[in-house]
Order: structure tokens, then sequence, then C-alpha cells
């Protein structure tokens, strides 16, 4: 006779603090139960404001945000004032987006002084990314002393990776001294995707090439639940085109471009980050919705966008489909990902070689779980929602239960 193992529901809080941002999700586990989320804006800046949805409702308030404390502040009253909390002994615990572990991470961790130390370290890295993540955890901690804290990062999926992978062809010396290699962003979410397609299809052993394509954008190869190669690296500028990211080039392009527009390298590669992609090649916006109306007037730079978009993803595909040695099924997830019938359409028209057949019908969905090939697809094609920010919770309440 055995016995009952009682499970322990938690209210684990998400987070995920940029510069002038914070965002939230408050969710019970285990039963995956959203219970609050919100959004912090302009932290630091002037006209700050925050907005909170709860019960379908989403409520707006203007208030002087100085600075993360104060935007701390406010979410712990919101949560007890709209009765999500009793009090703030209910927060069983807060996972934080960290989006750069470096090689110190190759999986989420408790935050202890030493961690804030590594991901200090790891700040070169990520200069606008993880100064403001650990601006996040600092306040969190302040607010709640008492509450465990976890790291989830971004980069710790592919670690997996083998050094065949992700070493460059530079010289070996730059890795060694500088750890000049490929890291790969998007890890939560290519891991949430793999979790619940492997759930969908009942088997641990798929090997997936998940397209998550967003604002930013990258394609990764999964064996049985591991990261096997990634197409964003050292930083997430490189690989697939995005929306305002030009992915991968040519790196003399910089110094010609700094010699003949008279720029410096900081600033081309700012050109790279914020003024190329979907933005750069359209000349319209990085947003694929105005890509697709520019497209249905007959803007031609719309039309090129949205191509080169789509057949930059289909190479990484048919080159991670030979790196798995034949892929089990492919999944689309993200902004476009998950929304854009047309950008899904052509990216699977051109991977028509590898046997991929589109179920136009079937595709005609957004934001849904579902199977968009047809039955006599060579590899399946499923759409599945991304959830970071439950990924992250679950991460929190596993280490910390």
């Amino acid at each position: 006779m055995y016995n009952k193992v009682e499970v322990k529901e938690m209210k684990i809080l998400s987070v995920n603090a940029g510069s002038s941002t914070l965002k939230f999700s408050l969710f019970e586990l285990p039963e995956n139960v959203e219970l609050i989320n919100g959004n912090f804006e302009k932290i630091g800046i002037g006209n700050s404001f925050y907005s909170v949805k709860i019960n379908g409702e989403t409520l707006k308030r203007e208030v002087d945000l100085k600075d993360h404390s104060v935007a701390v502040k406010y979410l712990m009253e919101e949560l007890v004032e709209n009765k999500v909390i009793d009090s703030l002994d209910d927060l069983d615990g807060v996972g934080h987006r960290m989006v750069h572990g470096g090689q110190k991470f190759a999986k989420s961790v408790l935050i202890t002084d030493e961690v804030i130390e590594a991901c200090e370290e790891c700040v070169e890295f990520a200069p606008l990314h993880n100064p403001a993540n650990l601006m996040g955890v600092r306040a969190f901690r302040d607010a709640l002393p008492n509450t465990p804290q976890v790291a989830v990062f971004d980069t710790a999926f592919h670690q997996t990776m083998s050094e065949v992978e992700y070493l460059y062809a530079g010289p070996y010396e730059w890795y060694e001294k500088y750890g000049v290699r490929k890291y790969g962003f998007h890890g939560t979410s290519h891991r949430y995707v793999n979790k619940t397609i492997s759930e969908v299809l009942g088997r641990d052993d798929l090997k997936v090439i998940n397209c998550h394509i967003g604002s930013g954008a990258s394609v990764c190869a999964i064996d049985s639940g591991k990261s096997i190669s990634t197409s964003m690296g050292f930083t997430p500028l490189t690989g697939v085109m995005m929306g305002t990211r030009s992915g991968d080039i040519d790196p003399s392009i910089i110094p010609f471009v700094m010699k003949k527009e008279n720029k410096t390298f900081d600033q081309v590669i700012d050109d790279l980050n914020k003024r190329s992609g979907l933005l750069g090649v359209s000349g319209v916006s990085p947003d694929s919705r105005d890509i697709e109306a520019g497209m249905d007037e007959g803007n031609e730079r719309c039309i090129l966008a949205n191509v080169k978009l789509s057949q930059t993803v289909a190479n990484y595909i048919a080159m991670y489909n030979n790196l798995l040695g034949g892929a089990d099924v492919i999944t689309f997830t993200a902004g476009l990902g998950e929304r854009s019938i047309i950008t899904r359409q052509h990216i699977i028209e051109k991977i028509a070689s590898l046997g991929v057949k589109l179920d136009e019908e079937a595709n005609q969905i957004r934001a849904e779980l579902a199977l968009i090939s047809t039955d006599d697809s060579k590899i399946p094609v499923y759409v599945v929602p991304t959830n970071e920010e439950l990924m992250i919770a679950q991460d929190t309440y596993d280490i910390i239960k």
C-alpha cells in the first residue's frame, strides 16, 4: 500500500524586466492557471503607466514609475487589491527571465548572491538585457526577501550543442580567452514548444525543427529534448531575417559601410539591429501586418521582404533537416509563426523538396495548436503557440517544490 503524495499548489510570479519595462504573469501551479498579467511601461523615462489584465478586463493606470522598485510596489498592491492573493505571503516564488547565462548556466537555478555575481559577469555578452534583468531581480528580492527567486536563462537550453555546432571558425584563442562562440537565444520558447509537441505526439524522442518567428526570430534543431543547433549566435543579430535585424550578413559589409556612410562601428551595428530586416528591405515597417497590407496593394518591396524572410527560414529548415538526419516534425511559433498565414504558406512552399505539403484549409488559423500539413506530407507541420511565461513559472515551481 502506497502513501498518497500531496501535490502542493503554488502561486508563482513570472517576470520579464527590461530597461524601462516590466512584464508579469501570475500562475497557479501545477494546474497552470494564469490568474493575472500585466505590463509596466516607460519606467524611469516619464509618462509612465501600467496595465493589468484580469478576468478578461484590462485596467490601465497612469502613475510615476521612477524605477523598477516602484513598479514592483504597484504590482504587489494590484495583486492584493484584485484579490489574487490575500497577502504577499501567498506568493510562493518568483521566476525571472534572464537573457544570457553564458557557459555558466545550462539550466534554471535558484537565485543567490553567487548567481547574481555570475550573471553580472555575463553582462558584456548582453549589455542591453542582463543589467535590466538584474534590476528586476534586485527589486523583487527587496520587496519579497523571504520568497524564493529563480533565474531562467534564454541561453541555457542551447548548452547541449556540440563543439562542432557552437564553435566559430575564427582563431580558437578567441573562444578560449573571451568566450566567442554561438550561444543561441529564445531557448525558453524552443523548450516549451518541444515539450508541448512531444506531449501532443506522445513521444519524448522527437527530432523537431522549431521556427520561432516573431520580431526576433530563430530556428532550432532539437533531438530528444536537446538543442542540437540554433540560428542565432554570439548575439541575437545573426541567423534568419527578422523584424528589424538583418540576420546573417558578410561581416566585411560593416567596414565598407563605415567608410561610405562615415559612420562608426557602433552606428552600423545599430543599423543592422534596428533598421534592417523587414523594415530595411520593405522601407515600410517591421510589422508583418503592415508588410502583408503592402503586399495586398502590390508594393514590390513588401513582397520582396516577405519572400526573403520566408526563404531564410526555409533554408535553415532544410539545413537542420539534414543535421537531424530527417525531422519528425516542424513547428511554427511566436508572432508570425502563430499568426501569419501567408508567411507559413510561403515557407512551406519553399521546402517542398523535403516532401512537406501544406493543407491550405488547415492553415487558416491563428494562435491555435493545429496540424497544418496534409496527411501525405513527409514531415508533419504544426502551429504551437508558445508560452515563455508559463515555462518560467514551471521551472520555478519545480525548483522550489
